[in-house]
């Protein structure tokens, strides 16, 4: 990687969750001897040097100033990194230039999208370019869908170590999760669900497990659209409102690296509630609220909970890997602080770190596909988060 005048840029740190990121940075690394070089941009410089110092960052914090919506602004600050992190989204309103701009300046790059046919026309439009540009871009970099598409990477690692191969079909299962999806996850499914009414494309990108793999036609995949009773859990499953954007991923980092799950691989995502008949019931009222999972007031982009209520959160997901002889493998995967912020925070910060040291080839792809255990190793280091073979 060329040497730049910075490593890291946090692109929109002006931003709710761009200040965290900002923040963790600083209070993470600091001027540690093995801290990155990194800066903070936005379009206000005003607003930069604000949030600046209401995180307690140095007075000679660098401060980039680039707009959005100028491709000039955004390659000439590309140029100066080797990795931007950005949290402006939705990513289909205000991502296609930064995209550019990474993959022209062969620049890493790391967001938090959950926008699967943004990232559909992402990959088509770019993944050649960056395979040749050297820029490895790095979507879905945090909540979405770090934990599930990592948990899965070392749940078939220990499936390979216990039943000599991969499993053939793993589930994800929310076992517990406290804290708010944030505005920007809000923002990202309103919009997309606008495009969808104005191109029915969108809808079969959706409805595809595999869209986000052209050109692989997958097996048939469980739908977990439907509650249903887990009898070796003994609770019901409801639908995930994340599971169609992190089972896309998942299935992504397969194929990118060569399908070391299988090619008749399945997964799929559900929320566990409890068992019985008001399990039941639970996970009914959770299928309903799938038509409108964020209510009547939906969080905005740029609001958040406070500090004590992301340092309260918490997730836990289970994964259960299928065994050629009818025994199972549990793993879990388990985060301190509010996923949607806290967490998402972290989890991107340690990508781009780990992008640094990383000597995977370009194009677009996943933190599972690019960074894959070491990635895993740096989040239980520093983000804390754990992955643990249960049983």
């Amino acid at each position: 990687m060329a040497d730049t005048e910075f490593d890291i840029i946090v692109y929109g740190a002006t931003g709710y969750t761009g200040r965290l990121v900002a923040e963790y940075l600083n209070n993470h690394y600091g001027s540690s001897d093995n801290a990155p070089k990194w800066a903070m941009a936005g379009r206000s410089q005003d607003k930069l040097e604000a949030v600046r110092d209401e995180i307690g960052a140095p007075a000679d914090t660098p401060l980039v100033v680039a707009n959005a919506d100028d491709a000039a602004d955004l390659e000439a600050m590309c140029a100066r990194t080797k990795v931007v992190l950005t949290t402006v989204g939705p990513y289909q309103l205000y991502g296609d230039a930064l995209v550019a701009a990474c993959v022209k300046t062969g620049t890493d790059y790391a967001d938090l999208c959950g926008e699967p046919a943004w990232m559909a026309d992402k990959i088509e439009e770019h993944h050649e370019a960056a395979k040749a540009s050297g820029a490895r871009i790095c979507f879905s970099s945090g909540f979405d869908s770090i934990p599930f598409d990592l948990g899965v990477l070392m749940t078939q690692k220990a499936a390979k170590d216990r039943f000599g191969a991969p499993s053939k079909k793993i589930r994800g299962r929310v076992r517990a999760m406290a804290g708010t999806f944030s505005g920007g996850t809000a923002a990202s499914l309103g919009a997309t669900m606008k495009a969808a009414a104005k191109n029915p494309r969108i809808i079969n990108v959706l409805r595809d497990s595999f869209a986000l793999s052209p050109g692989f036609d997958g097996p048939s995949q469980p739908s977990g659209m439907i509650p249903m009773y887990e009898k070796d859990l003994d609770k019901w499953a409801a639908p995930f409102v994340m599971a169609p954007i992190n089972t896309k991923n998942v299935h992504r980092t397969n194929f990118l690296l060569g399908h070391p799950y299988g090619e008749d691989f399945q997964y799929d995502e559900m929320m566990l509630t409890s068992p019985g008949e008001a399990g039941k019931k639970m996970a009914e009222a959770a299928t309903e609220m799938m038509k409108n999972p964020f209510g009547a007031k939906p969080p905005k982009p740029g609001e958040g909970p406070s500090k004590e209520e992301r340092e309260n959160g918490f997730y836990d997901v289970l994964f259960v890997a299928d065994g050629p002889d009818g025994e199972t493998l549990h793993l879990g995967v388990k985060g301190k602080y509010d996923p949607g912020y806290g967490s998402t925070s972290r989890m991107i910060s340690e990508t781009g770190i780990a992008l640094l040291a990383s000597d995977a080839e370009g194009g677009i792809g996943t933190p599972g596909s690019f960074l894959g255990e070491a990635l895993v190793e740096r989040l239980q280091e520093h983000a804390e988060i754990s992955f643990t073979v249960e049983k």
